[in-house]
């Protein structure tokens, strides 16, 4: 017994001794502390991963918040991740702060090899600058962005008629949406992205390759964030199936990729622009144009490789389709769900259009209450929950805490839109609120002034696309209202509750009953 009694205190005598230790470092000069949070022990981390998955990561935060306040701190093996509901801290940290914050962590794909050099995770540096005004001066930029408009109209045909077909098969079970909303976004930003119409298989066969991509990422390989060197011998299969993923992504991508490239040649060999255009299925621009011209300077002017394309080409997709696609049908079920608003927004569109041809995008903007649906379906429903993590690239003290060198920060997004401190009846979808009077008349989404709602995240790694992001979302919206009266389903009521994926989607996706405006 006493030898086994002193095998036990040899165990636990020096883990006291680090938790001690622990505690007592990360203390600065002016009193401020690492953010609270639940017991950690040395190398194994918070212990309350023993009893909960990173599944349930936000519930687990909702209550270490009522615990702890609205800053605290969590360590998966020995890495350091905390959290921030507060706004005020958020605003002082990606604002008056935001240099010190704009890195990012190790991404858990670097174990499947991939380069670092997208827009999303590349550290800030001058590739990142590189990379993110390639993206905003030549593709986001409004002078671009009106190049697309002949695709925004072709892809309002699209969807129209296939909700058009469905419901007409359907009655009286109602259309489940959001299959149309995901095939009609993948349809329009394939073409901003390759600059080629495809046909509905190979527009499908690439939204099915980076929708089984995404759901590998949120699913499969939280593993590696504890102790990724153990974990990438003992979940060699997880691996192995995102390395076959990515390659099916490349099979689809590359030879888009070689087209624009010969199309280019042809283009610099004099052959003329005209030439090189097939029929009414070629654009004269592309994301991809841009990605050929660059030249990393920090890596001896060196082009992107074939493989750093593709994955750009997979995060300009991603960004612009999953997100899209899951706040509109946010948005459409509320708007099943209060006829009232849905009415009224239908009033506006009315008044502001010139009769029964399409919405143009000239007429969105002379919109408010258009407007006010959008941010406040964006207010009460973000897409991501979560921005995506920074990195403290040095120690930084903030409102009373330290954020150590090398520490994971994240900011929570849905907490901010929904604080009963800062909006009224929160819970309830009240577009008014942004419209003059509105608690929240003027509201800055990019949160430069002060950070109310952050559905784009704020500072210096704000979302690239919060422009033609809003104009999809504003000028769908317009359409789908226009075109058809959105109704309820006697028996299978929207339900509102939330399930996680790649982004927070509907657990029970909507299903309503279209009325073509036409027959009304």
């Amino acid at each position: 017994m006493e030898a086994w009694l002193l095998l036990l205190a040899c165990l636990l005598i020096p883990f006291v001794v680090l938790l001690i230790a622990q505690r007592g470092a990360g203390k600065t000069k002016n009193g401020s502390r690492i953010p609270p949070g639940p017991l950690a022990l040395p190398v194994l981390g918070s212990l309350l991963w023993l009893r909960h998955s990173s599944a349930d990561l936000e519930p687990l935060l909702t209550r270490l918040f009522a615990r702890h306040g609205p800053v605290v701190s969590l360590r998966a093996g020995s890495r350091l991740s905390i959290y921030v509901a507060d706004r005020r801290v958020a605003h002082a940290a990606l604002v008056e702060r935001g240099a010190a914050l704009a890195d990012r962590p190790p991404a858990t794909r670097a174990l499947l090899g991939e380069s670092d050099n997208t827009i999303s995770r590349a550290n800030y540096g001058p590739a990142w600058r590189l990379l993110r005004r390639n993206l905003v001066s030549e593709t986001l930029h409004p002078s671009r962005v009106r190049l697309f408009a002949p695709a925004r109209s072709w892809v309002r045909g699209v969807l129209a008629d296939k909700l058009l077909r469905e419901s007409e098969q359907a009655p009286p079970r109602g259309v489940m949406v959001v299959e149309a909303f995901r095939y009609a976004m993948f349809c329009l930003l394939v073409l901003m992205c390759f600059g080629e119409r495809l046909d509905e298989a190979a527009v499908r066969a690439i939204g099915a390759a980076q929708r089984d991509w995404l759901m590998y990422v949120a699913r499969k390989t939280s593993v590696f964030l504890f102790w990724p060197a153990v974990t990438k011998h003992l979940f060699r299969g997880r691996l192995k199936t995102g390395f076959a993923l990515r390659r099916r992504q490349k099979e689809l991508f590359l030879p888009l990729i070689e087209a624009r490239r010969a199309r280019k040649d042809r283009i610099s060999r004099g052959a003329g622009a005209a030439a090189a255009l097939k029929a009414d299925t070629t654009f004269e621009h592309s994301y991809v144009d841009t990605l050929l011209d660059i030249k990393l300077p920090d890596e001896g002017g060196r082009a992107l490789t074939d493989d750093e394309m593709a994955n750009l080409c997979s995060e300009f997709l991603t960004a612009g389709t999953d997100t899209t696609t899951t706040a509109l049908q946010w948005i459409m079920a509320e708007l099943v769900k209060n006829p009232r608003i849905q009415e009224n927004l239908y009033n506006e569109i009315k008044a502001t259009t010139s009769g029964p041809e399409e919405v143009t995008e000239e007429e969105v903007n002379k919109m408010p209450y258009l407007k006010a649906v959008v941010l406040e379906g964006l207010r009460k429903h973000p897409p991501g929950h979560f921005v995506l993590a920074h990195k403290a690239a040095e120690d930084i003290e903030i409102s009373g805490y330290l954020f150590p060198k090398g520490a994971t920060v994240n900011f929570m997004i849905a907490d901010m839109g929904r604080d009963e401190r800062e909006w009224q009846k929160p819970t309830e979808f009240v577009p008014e609120r942004f419209l003059p009077g509105g608690d929240g008349e003027g509201v800055d989404v990019t949160g430069s002034r002060e950070i109310r709602m952050m559905p784009f995240g704020v500072g210096r790694r704000i979302c690239a696309g919060l422009g033609i992001a809003m104009l999809h979302l504003e000028y769908f919206v317009a359409v789908l209202v226009k075109e058809f009266e959105w109704k309820e389903v006697p028996g299978d009521e929207v339900d509102l509750a939330e399930k996680t994926e790649f982004t927070i989607v509907m657990a029970k996706p909507l299903r309503a009953r279209l009325v073509p405006r036409s027959r009304n």
